[in-house]
């Protein structure tokens, strides 16, 4: 090197240790064009290069120092460094290895060394370099710190948090390790701790992005969702091409359903890191809330094949693929990610709720319990596991299971599915408070369509009603005439049917023709429906499904009309503000019982359940025989579903069958472990399983009425009694047995009783619907005498009268239409 070249050299080397970067860059390039394999110039050039995030001519001019002379550490040892601070960790492992056999007592070198391995997931060579780094220098805060980093890794959060301690009594300073027990706290849910610690280390480091953003994540979970927005744009103030960021801040407005601003913050996380897994995944999560299910598969894909073992990403595919009803696939899915990751509680949680929907119950029931094994706060799985069980007869720890979830819903736990609630606990201030917590969580009142304008009083009403259930199933079963029968002089009928129905399906079919215009929204956002609803000026909406499988009240969150009902579909409240009535009766909510609702009680004359008067009994005469049943025996039957039943219920029925020795229960089917169970559990109480007898499936309704006829008495279910399967009973002529409630869901078929005269078989007490039922089935007489006054009183009563009952409807869409039209608030009602 001339004299010339070296004075060159030292005065680039001083401007270099100054800060000076701009001219000893430049001094060090006119050193390379005099010698270009000048040494220390190509090392400090690509430290600068390092230091201005020029990473690719960093390891270029490394590189290049490299070659002249391949055993220097120092030069490994900042190449390693800059590969790693680029994310090449698993180029960088060539010279980490080289560093430390060419200076095994640089704690340092192994430090860097730890950290590629670290991430790259290799926790025991990590753990081992730390253990190396901190045998030479047991003071090294910074390897205690990654130390605690790879246990919070894997899941060991305490230990983590003891290494970030040690690391802190060394350093107090050490804002690092304040951050990584923020996120440690946070694995722990200690979330108000966390927080305090991102707050130390901010305090400290005012621009240190890492810890504003993971505040933002702490926040996020908080449900302090303005909050966590306002920390991530700080990160991104700091950092504009922060990644995480981008895609935490898409996650947040994910959960303010902001969903075009959320897919324009993964869009952004993409074009930073194009193969950001995690980015693809959550893109795809927020195309499957906006319902775009094949672009949400694609996603996922995507995810995958940058990083196939990546365990979320099988897993939210198969919930995708559940949705879609491909339900072998979403379980292949899952059971990918389980592979993956066993521990994996909301994959053994949804492959449950798909094995539920395939009638798969036991194995269901294993995999709920598996997850809550895992994590017993995940919401709602207790209910879900409850209500499978309950499917299936499994009652075992049935007053605890209860116990647990009633304490859980006094402070506002998201514990159960207000559906699930009403066949275990007959409370209706427990009902009211499940459905506030679960609306409130799934479907809080959105403003984002903003006020309904008022529209001047016109002469004929436009009434709404939303149903998933436009086909062959009980609600279509009792309202498809009075849809045919609405008075088209006062009111226009529209139909939004919030899902298909199976080609062919006769209900489906009929419906199409008797409303003045039926719309398909399956495949709508509930915002687009709510919106269309506006556009078609609809005035009142009338809620079908309420709380019930593939309904979607969120469309009524964002207001698809200005009056908005709560009726026939869901035997409780809604427990929002934005569903202004319920539609009642003085038995099913008696004057005393109105503060459990949320909506204004709306109280028709008779029942507020209608029926389809055209829905008659067929021809087809049925024998005994071939239903299996004796030809001598009383025969008390009760057609409800399984989730209905309870040992409570079976614990009466066996003491009256015992009193009734020539009897026998003839119930439906349900399902093969239903019946199962229930055999048993009659057994364990004496009885021969002889004496139950299964009803299996009739096609026809028509049939299934003609078929009620070989039944003496129906025997009600408690706390939920019969709804449609009620009035069948007492259609067919068969009277109906039931136990007066508390709540909603306990009381119909006493307000059926009530409306049709037949007040004496409703009763107070356990023991009084006991007597009567043994009395009816010991005394011929009486029971002769009740069916007799059943038959006159079909003929003459309100309860088959569908013409009445359309007016007396239409009465009260009319008060709420004044009511509306007066500026006047919702209120009670009585026709």
């Amino acid at each position: 090197m001339n004299s010339q070249t070296q004075i060159i050299l030292q005065q680039a080397i001083q401007a270099f240790q100054v800060g000076n970067l701009e001219s000893a860059d430049l001094m060090l390039k006119r050193v390379l064009q005099i010698d270009s394999k000048n040494l220390p110039a190509l090392h400090i050039l690509g430290l600068i290069k390092a230091s201005q995030c020029h990473y690719k001519e960093a390891v270029d001019y490394l590189g290049r120092a490299l070659r002249i002379h391949p055993n220097d550490a120092s030069i490994h040892y900042n190449l390693a460094k800059v590969l790693s601070e680029s994310g090449n960790d698993k180029d960088a492992l060539i010279n980490h290895k080289m560093t430390v056999a060419l200076a095994p007592s640089n704690p340092e070198a192994w430090l860097n060394y730890g950290k590629s391995v670290s991430n790259l997931g290799y926790h025991d060579e990590a753990l081992n370099c730390f253990n190396k780094a901190l045998s030479l220098k047991p003071n090294f805060a910074e390897a205690l710190l990654n130390k605690g980093a790879i246990f919070k890794e894997l899941k060991k959060c305490e230990e983590a948090l003891a290494f970030a301690e040690q690391a802190l009594s060394i350093n107090p300073n050490l804002v690092p390790a304040w951050a990584i027990k923020g996120v440690t706290l946070h694995e722990l849910k200690r979330y108000d701790e966390a927080i305090a610690h991102y707050d130390k280390a901010l305090s400290l480091k005012p621009d240190y992005h890492e810890a504003w953003a993971n505040k933002g994540v702490t926040l996020h979970e908080l449900k302090r969702y303005d909050e966590a927005i306002a920390h991530y744009d700080k990160a991104l103030s700091l950092k504009p091409d922060y990644h995480e960021a981008w895609v935490n801040k898409g996650a947040t407005l994910n959960e303010l359903k902001r969903y075009d601003e959320a897919i324009a913050h993964y869009d952004k996380a993409l074009s930073l890191k194009p193969d950001y897994h995690e980015a693809w995944a959550n893109k795809g999560v927020t195309l499957h809330e906006l319902k775009r299910y094949d672009e949400a598969i694609a996603h996922y894909d995507k995810a995958l094949s940058l990083k196939s073992t990546y365990a979320e990403s099988w897993a939210i595919k198969g919930v995708t693929l559940h949705e879609l009803k491909r339900y072998d696939e979403a379980i292949a899915h899952y059971d990918k990610a389980l592979s993956l990751k066993p521990d994996y509680h909301e994959a053994w949680a949804n492959k449950g709720a798909t094995l539920n929907e395939l009638k798969r119950y036991d194995e269901a029931i294993a995999h709920y319990e598996k997850a809550q094994k895992l994590n017993p706060d995940v919401d709602w799985i207790l209910g879900d596991l409850l209500h499978i069980k309950m499917k299936v007869c499994d009652w075992s720890s049935l007053d605890s299971y209860m116990e647990n979830i009633a304490k859980k819903i006094k402070v506002n736990q998201k514990v159960i599915h207000p559906f699930n609630l009403l066949g275990l606990i007959d409370d209706a201030f427990l009902h009211k408070k499940c459905s506030e917590i679960y609306a409130q969580h799934k479907y809080p009142a959105n403003p984002i369509l903003g006020p309904i304008p008022k529209l001047t009083k016109r002469d004929k009403i436009r009434i709404a009603y939303f149903s998933p259930d436009f086909r062959n199933h009980p609600v279509s079963f009792l309202t498809s005439e009075l849809f045919e029968i609405h008075d088209r002089k006062r009111f226009e009928v529209y139909a939004f049917s919030l899902q298909k129905a199976s080609t062919g399906d006769e209900m489906n079919l009929r419906l199409r023709k008797v409303f003045d215009r039926f719309i398909d929204t399956e495949n709508m956002l509930e915002r687009d429906i709510a919106k269309l609803a506006r556009e078609l000026e609809i005035d009142i909406a009338i809620d079908l499904a309420g709380s019930t499988q593939y309904s979607k009240t969120k469309i009524f969150s964002h207001r698809a009309a200005p009056i908005q009902v709560n009726w026939l579909g869901y035997p409780g409240t809604i427990g929002t503000d934005f569903i202004d009535y319920i539609v009642a009766d003085k038995t099913i909510i008696p004057d005393s019982h109105q503060h459990f609702y949320s909506e204004k009680v709306v109280h028709l004359p008779d029942t507020y359940i209608v029926d389809d008067s055209t829905r008659v009994a067929s021809s087809r005469i049925f024998t005994r025989e071939e239903c299996k049943l004796p030809r001598n025996a009383f025969v008390f039957c009760c057609f409800n579903n399984d989730y209905k039943f309870n040992y409570q219920v079976l614990d009466s029925w066996s003491r009256i069958l015992k009193q009734v020795r020539n009897s026998v229960l003839w119930v439906s089917e349900n399902n093969e472990y239903f019946r199962t169970n229930l055999v048993t559990e009659f057994e364990s109480r004496g009885l021969e399983s002889s004496r139950i007898i299964f009803a299996k499936r009739e096609e026809l309704m028509a049939d299934h009425l003609a078929r009620y006829k070989l039944a003496d008495l129906f025997l009600d279910t408690s706390p939920y009694n019969a709804h449609t399967t009620a009035v069948d009973s007492l259609k067919s002529g068969v009277p109906v047995l039931t136990l007066l409630g508390e709540s909603f869901a306990s009381r119909v078929a006493s307000s059926l009783l009530n409306t049709i005269g037949l007040p004496e078989l409703i009763k107070d007490t356990q023991e009084t619907y006991e007597a009567m039922a043994i009395d009816l089935a010991k005394s011929p007489q009486k029971l002769a005498s009740i069916k007799e006054k059943l038959v006159r009183n079909r003929l003459s009563s309100s309860l088959f009268d569908t013409k009445l009952f359309a007016k007396n409807l239409e009465t009260a869409y009319i008060k709420m239409y004044e009511r509306y039209q007066a500026d006047l608030q919702p209120d009670y009602i009585v026709i």
